[in-house]
């Protein structure tokens, strides 16, 4: 019997992918569950798994495709040869020692652990360039055509009419009053349509009124704030829309490359984040010369567990305290009920950095947690994001966000806060500093930490008290005992 294999539903309000790698041929020998693709989404990369054992007879789908929820994958014959039965029992047996073999390496930590080398996939960029770039051009051609058309459009009952600047027309004696007209520029109009604003609501600060870009974007963050429009997450990506681009080859080569899906997503979630999030971010040290004496004495413990303390675990469980101690910092907006959602649970993502970009994967329950876990935890995640092997559900429910770009470099940094939480704290690298102490100067390790916070929730001196709290945490570990 023959089975057509189609794409399972892959998450909430995930309609499509892109095709990374097909795993398997025609003629392979498969088992139930065993991953057969790989396809990646505007939330996370998801290993496709097999319905059933069998025989694969064809293959419908190949890498750089894009495809639908329901689309035919390939047809896989369920055998009932006693030959095919053996070789797919076999090829069970062949997995399970595979996965037995696989255990035992990662229990052994003095061995030096390979790393499996993932299908890497580059798509035909000629192909993929052209579909771009048409498809740009004729989205360009059509809002050109409507913006001229609308702006040459003159109603005749308007024609000879006098409209003083301050957008108030005078009356026409026996006819009905005729629409306002915004002064604003064809640009900061499309904008505003974009945005699914009203340019005649906006209030004009430049000269008789006139309404600029900035005006739109004010206003946009006042409606968002004061919760008169619909929920965030029915508007349209408010990131500002740039007039279009002039045509870069007059000056010189260039080269185009469509965005990957996660990139797509980070602009969208970014650009979104940014305009109704009214952000304000906060930098403090913290002396950490204590704490990495500390860290280097139980590192080796943590190895042995399968993990690596780091600062970033360590900061897991300050940071959890934290929250249970200023409970505004694991809270929501809900603009369209005027309220403020507090969680009671400690759901914290830590950013990861990966060659397609950053993902967000998330450590639940974290106060529940000691550090010896979230460390080994923390470890597996980002693994697993690294080697494009996280789930969307594993992307999903987080309280608090933590960046660290220690590794890389720099002082301090304003980090953007994940919507829907209301704030994130940036670690940098720790740096030894001349510090006055008893009297006189003494080197001691500082670690930079900068905190950004929703203003419309928490205020300055709160923002102050949290941060200043972790830095203390950090200094003195027993706080986190006494008050966490």
């Amino acid at each position: 019997m023959v089975t057509e294999f189609r794409l399972p539903e892959l998450g909430e309000d995930i309609e499509s992918g892109d095709v990374i790698s097909v795993l398997v041929s025609v003629g392979d020998v498969i088992t139930q569950d065993q991953p057969v693709m790989e396809i990646e989404t505007d939330k996370a990369t998801i290993e496709v798994p097999a319905p059933v054992c069998g025989v694969v007879k064809s293959i419908h789908v190949k890498a750089g495709q894009t495809i639908k929820v329901g689309q035919l994958l390939m047809s896989i014959e369920e055998s009932t040869d006693e030959k095919e039965k053996k070789a797919i029992e076999d090829t069970k047996v062949k997995i399970k020692e595979e996965e037995t073999r696989n255990k035992e390496e990662k229990q052994e930590i003095t061995e030096p652990k390979t790393k499996k080398e993932e299908p890497k996939f580059k798509p035909k960029r000629e192909e993929r360039e052209e579909e771009w770039i048409g498809k740009k051009q004729i989205e360009a051609e059509e809002e050109e055509r409507k913006r001229e058309s609308a702006e040459n459009r003159i109603p005749k009952e308007r024609e000879g009419e006098v409209v003083e600047f301050s957008r108030k027309p005078k009356a026409v004696v026996g006819s009905e009053a005729p629409r306002e007209l915004a002064p604003a520029a064809p640009s900061v109009r499309r904008l505003a349509r974009e945005l699914g604003i009203d340019i005649n609501e906006v209030p004009g600060s430049g000269p008789g009124g006139r309404i600029s870009e900035d005006d739109v974007k004010n206003y946009v963050r006042y409606v968002i704030t004061r919760g008169m429009e619909s929920k965030p997450e029915t508007h349209p990506i408010p990131t500002p829309t740039i007039p279009t681009l002039p045509d870069f080859t007059k000056w010189g080569e260039i080269e185009r490359e469509p965005m990957t899906n996660v990139r797509r997503k980070t602009v969208e979630s970014v650009g979104f984040a940014w305009m109704a999030i009214p952000h304000v971010t906060q930098h403090d040290k913290a002396d950490v010369t204590g704490l990495e004496e500390l860290r280097k004495s139980f590192g080796k413990k943590v190895e042995e567990a399968g993990g690596k303390l780091t600062v970033t675990s360590i900061l897991l469980k300050v940071v959890a305290s934290a929250l249970k101690v200023f409970p505004k910092f694991n809270a929501s907006v809900d603009t369209a009920s005027n309220e403020i959602i507090y969680k009671k649970y400690y759901h914290i993502r830590v950013a990861v950095d990966t060659e397609r970009g950053l993902l967000i994967p998330v450590i639940r329950d974290v106060d529940k947690k000691n550090i010896i876990e979230l460390s080994v935890e923390l470890a597996q995640v980002s693994e697993k994001a690294r080697n494009r092997k996280l789930t969307v559900e594993e992307m999903k429910g987080g309280t608090f966000t933590i960046s660290n770009l220690g590794s890389i470099g720099g002082t301090y940094f304003s980090p953007i806060i994940y919507w829907p939480e209301v704030a994130v704290l940036g670690i940098s690298r720790s740096k030894v500093e001349p510090v006055f102490a008893d009297g006189q100067f003494k080197p001691r390790l500082m670690l930079p930490l900068s905190l950004s916070y929703d203003h419309r929730v928490i205020d300055g001196a709160d923002g102050a008290r949290f941060l200043r709290w972790i830095a203390e945490a950090i200094e003195q570990p027993f706080r986190l005992i006494l008050e966490g």
